[in-house]
């Protein structure tokens, strides 16, 4: 069985929608106001449908220091600062997205097979010079065809039929030769006006360009006092829009009596022009390539995904794929709107230039072990065992811890769980990189430990194990429960109460999770929007701060045997 690695993950408060209306100046609830309410309904269970999308390591949070609440990566509001190519890191205007598309228009592509960086070679090779040329001699270039080629697995494009005449404007060639002149700029810049008569759409955003514009017409020509202006906006976004939707209910009459025209059947798209095409039944020559060319002449579902146009089924259909656009994105609060995360705009520049994360804001939590057992590792089931709980303070000030767990873990194997030391303070962070007297501590208890001196230590109830310069380690003694799938006697049943559960166990439901509920309160410098500007020229104002939330703690898996 493989190895066991003990875990903390942290509950964003965006898992209850009443969260998100409580304002910056709402307390949290404390621990005994959270575990108070009866029954086990109340009580967070780590392995429930709607925890799973709520649960992160603290490396994945951040922290929003207006409200003071933690924040998760599915609760903030996102904004595009820049908007780039990975490939060759060119920075792309928003307007162009709009004319261009969410690809790279700069000849950056990749190989349809394994998706490697594809380059732009010539077919033919130059002729080699004479032995003897003269100095000032240029090289001579080749003169094409180009084809773009990978140097992974050797794909090139040639394989498909896809020539070039010359290096530059790759992306302008290649749309010119699968769509041809007339249906470029519907499938380059998804232009919404409608199509000339001579032209028949044969690309899938060709057509839906054109059924676009058609029922964008009908829809305009059905209703004309609406002033509509096609399917895709609808005039939602002009200053009189209130004053055209109020038009289709009660008409333009001035006397305000509604008036009853005759309603406009729209007819539907029936010719080619129009964005209709009738589906081609017959596969006979489909099946036939796929007699002569087998498995390794079709597409997998990976190729067929990557593609830029939908409908590839064989290798000889596969084309180039243009790089997708990239964004570097900021982070607000979804509550207050304060910039929570914030890249530098330039795209070769990695750093940030806010980056307000969790880690630095709350204490770590870590768990081990204060025995290890010997062999696999895996827990006894009825047998206690201790861990040391660590909580480890970032923070420039002192902390003020309070835990709390129900007596059982939810779920259907109960273990229980027992924390010696519920309330501890942890001392603020020295700022200090040479923590000199924890290197000579643990030095000291490394050397206690080979000595055998370990067992003169003992746990206590209401003390804590040991205590650093800005971290506190407790004790915490569980007794994991029996994995036996047995049914309850018939004594212990509830009348009218729901089945036991007898199914086999479930993947990973053999791990020993514990629910905690961890406050901490602590007096930091008082903000100058907070205090306002009467006290901001005060140096020892200072606020009181609290923060509520709950945690899951996997320790262990349990011995099934």
């Amino acid at each position: 069985m493989a190895s066991f690695t003990p875990y903390t993950y942290i509950q964003c408060p965006c898992h209850d929608s009443t969260s998100q209306s409580q304002s910056a100046d709402d307390a949290p609830p404390t621990a005994s106001q959270d575990l108070s309410e009866s029954g086990d309904d109340h009580t967070f269970h780590p392995r429930a449908q709607r925890s799973t999308f709520s649960l992160y390591p603290l490396e994945y949070l951040l922290y929003c220091d207006v409200c003071h609440q933690i924040r998760c990566p599915r609760c903030v509001t996102e904004e595009i600062v820049t908007i780039y190519c990975p490939n060759c890191l060119f920075e792309v205007g928003s307007s162009s997205l709009k004319t261009e598309g969410n690809r790279c228009t700069r000849s950056c592509f990749q190989c349809p097979i394994c998706i490697g960086p594809l380059a732009v070679q010539a077919l033919e090779s130059p002729s080699e010079p004479a032995l003897l040329s003269a100095e000032n001699a240029t090289t001579p270039i080749p003169a094409g065809p180009w084809v773009l080629t990978c140097s992974y697995c050797h794909w090139s494009s040639s394989e498909v039929g896809i020539k070039f005449d010359k290096p530059q404007g790759i992306f302008g060639q290649l749309q010119k030769l699968r769509y041809g002149e007339e249906q470029n700029k519907h499938v380059v810049s998804g232009d919404t006006s409608p199509t000339k008569h001579d032209s028949a759409p044969d690309t899938n955003k060709a057509r839906f360009a054109a059924l676009k514009s058609f029922y964008g017409s009908q829809t305009v020509n059905a209703n004309p006092s609406a002033g509509l202006s096609g399917l895709g906006d609808y005039g939602l976004n002009s200053p009189g829009a209130l004053t055209r939707i109020m038009s289709i209910y009660s008409g333009n009459n001035s006397n305000g009596l509604k008036q009853k025209n005759k309603s406009t059947v729209m007819r539907e798209a029936d010719s080619i022009n129009e964005g209709f095409r009738a589906s081609d039944l017959d596969e006979s020559s489909a099946i036939s390539q796929l007699r002569r060319d087998g498995w390794d002449g079709t597409v997998t579902c990976d190729q067929a995904k990557t593609q830029a146009e939908e409908g590839a089924q064989f290798a000889d259909q596969l084309w180039p794929i243009p790089y997708l656009l990239r964004t570097k994105r900021s982070k607000r609060c979804p509550v207050c709107r304060h910039i929570i995360s914030k890249p530098e705009s330039k795209v070769t520049n990695t750093r940030w230039r806010i980056r307000l994360v969790a880690n630095n804001s709350i204490p770590s939590i870590s768990i081990k072990p204060l025995n290890p057992p010997p062999g696999s590792g895996l827990l006894k089931p009825l047998q206690p065992a201790q861990f040391l709980l660590t909580f480890k303070n970032s923070l420039f000030d002192d902390v003020k811890v309070t835990l709390a767990t129900p007596a059982t873990t939810p779920g259907r194997f109960a273990s229980r769980v027992t924390v010696l030391c519920p309330e501890f303070q942890i001392d603020a962070n020295p700022d200090n990189d040479m923590y000199l007297d924890d290197v000579l501590k643990d030095g000291d208890k490394e050397r206690q430990r080979r000595r055998g001196d370990e067992g003169i230590h003992q746990a206590e109830a209401g003390k804590i194990w040991e205590r650093g310069r800005n971290w506190v380690s407790i004790v915490v003694e569980v007794v994991p429960a029996s994995l036996r799938i047995e049914p309850p006697p018939v004594l212990l049943r509830k009348e009218g109460g729901p089945a036991p559960d007898l199914s086999p166990l479930r993947e990973d439901e053999d791990i020993l999770e514990i629910p905690m509920f961890v406050r901490l309160e602590w007096e930091s410098e008082a903000s100058h929007d907070q205090v306002g500007a009467s006290v901001s020229r005060e140096k020892d104002v200072r606020e009181k701060r609290e923060l509520a939330y709950w945690c899951a703690i996997g320790i262990g898996r349990i011995s099934q045997e």
